[in-house]
């Protein structure tokens, strides 16, 4: 199993969501975050004075799925959440060890 960490822009969220429930995916996590990556924030002016957002807002997707439909998470993810601007956002996918349903004590693929 693979868990794949994505980060993007709010306001692609439901366009991914879609995306990925067409290809299978039948559940994520989803926290709002902020964060700055190559970007480092940016200024902004209110009541006539700038000043400094240093973290920006994000979505961030936790996913786990089986190992054969990572690779396609992954493409959903990017091609869906790409504007082509700076701070589209990361994905990162890891191993995992075990899952379990809490519910019915199903084990690894059988509790996602």
């Amino acid at each position: 199993m693979k868990l794949i960490i994505a980060t993007i822009k709010p306001f692609k969220l439901e366009d991914v969501r879609e995306a990925l429930t067409l290809v299978g995916v039948r559940g994520m996590m989803v926290s709002e975050i902020k964060g700055f990556g190559s970007q480092s924030g940016h200024t902004e002016i209110y009541r006539g004075a700038e000043y400094a957002v240093n973290f920006v807002p994000k979505a961030k997707l936790e996913i786990v799925v089986p190992d054969a439909m990572a690779d396609q998470v992954v493409e959903a993810i990017a091609k869906t959440a790409r504007t082509a601007k700076i701070g589209d956002g990361k994905i990162f996918v890891l191993d995992v060890e075990s899952a379990v349903r809490v519910r019915t004590g199903e084990t690894d693929d059988d509790a996602l």
